[in-house]
C-alpha cells in the first residue's frame, strides 16, 4: 500500500522522480507516496526530451558510421527502448490486448494485468516500432529526425497529466491510481513545456501540425480508453504516449 504524500518535493525531487518513472537511469530518488508520480508530471516533457536526445545520438552516431538513415532510425528506436526499459511499450502491447481480446470491462482489464503478451500486443508493438523507424528513415536527415526526435518524445510525455487529470483511474489500485491526479497546474503547464518545445524544434508550421494532429489521435484515444474501461491504468497512459509520439514522427516525416 502505497502511503499518501504529506509534504511535497521540490522541483529538483520532482524532475528525478519523473526521471525515475519513465526512465530506467539511476538517480537515485523513487516515489514512496501516493500522488508524488502526479505531482511530478510537469517535469515529463523535460524527461521526454532528455530520452529523444539520447536516441538522437544513436541516430546520429549510426550515420557517421555510414550506415544509412533505415539502420540509423532502426537503432535511435532501440536507444530509446534501452533507457525507457520498453515501459510505455509494455503498456501499450498490454493495452491492445485487453482492448482487442477481452468482452466486458473486467476481462479487458484482467487482460492488461497479464504480463504475457498476445496477438494484438505484439501485432501493436511491430507497428509501433515500425512506423517510428519508418518515419524517421524518411526524414533522412541526421539534425531534422534527432530534432523530431526529441520534440516527439517530449510532446507525447507532456501529454499524460492533463489526459491524467480528465479521465479517472479505472482500477482503484495499480500504477494508475497510486500516480494521483494531477493538479490544474500541473496538466497546465506539462503540456505547456511540450508544446513549446515542439514548436521550438520543428517550426511554427510543422510543428503545430504535428502538435494538432497527435492531439486529435490523443482525444481519440481517451475517448476509446473511457469506453473500454472506464478510464486509464498505467498500461494505458503508455498507450496513450505511444500514440503520440508516432503521430508526431509520422507528421515530421511528411513531405
Amino acid at each position: 500500500m502505497v502511503a499518501r504524500m504529506d509534504a511535497p518535493r521540490g522541483p529538483f525531487d520532482e524532475f528525478a522522480i519523473a526521471t525515475a518513472v519513465l526512465t530506467r537511469l539511476p538517480v537515485g530518488v523513487a516515489p514512496t507516496a501516493e500522488g508524488e508520480i502526479a505531482a511530478a508530471g510537469w517535469a515529463f516533457p523535460l524527461v521526454g526530451a532528455g530520452i529523444g536526445a539520447i536516441a538522437a545520438l544513436g541516430f546520429l552516431a549510426v550515420e557517421i558510421l555510414g550506415c544509412g538513415s533505415a539502420a540509423a532510425a532502426v537503432l535511435a528506436v532501440a536507444a530509446g527502448l534501452a533507457v525507457t526499459g520498453a515501459f510505455h511499450e509494455d503498456g501499450l502491447a498490454d493495452t491492445a490486448d485487453g482492448f482487442g481480446g477481452g468482452r466486458s470491462r473486467d476481462e479487458k482489464l484482467a487482460i492488461m494485468r497479464d504480463s504475457r503478451h498476445g496477438s494484438f500486443g505484439i501485432i501493436a508493438l511491430v507497428l509501433s516500432i515500425g512506423l517510428r523507424a519508418a518515419a524517421l528513415g524518411t526524414i533522412g536527415d541526421p539534425i531534422c529526425a534527432g530534432l523530431a526526435l526529441i520534440a516527439a518524445h517530449a510532446a507525447s510525455r507532456g501529454a499524460l497529466p492533463p489526459l491524467m487529470r480528465i479521465l479517472a483511474p479505472a482500477r482503484t489500485d495499480g500504477l494508475g491510481a497510486a500516480a494521483g491526479r494531477p493538479s490544474r497546474t500541473v496538466a497546465i503547464v506539462a503540456p505547456a513545456l511540450g508544446t513549446a518545445i515542439a514548436l521550438a524544434l520543428l517550426g511554427p508550421s510543422s510543428g503545430a501540425i504535428a502538435l494538432v494532429l497527435s492531439g486529435v489521435a490523443l482525444a481519440i484515444a481517451a475517448m476509446l480508453a473511457h469506453r473500454q474501461i472506464g478510464g486509464y491504468t498505467g498500461d494505458v497512459l503508455g498507450f496513450f504516449q505511444q500514440i503520440g509520439e508516432i503521430v508526431m514522427l509520422l507528421a515530421a516525416s511528411a513531405r
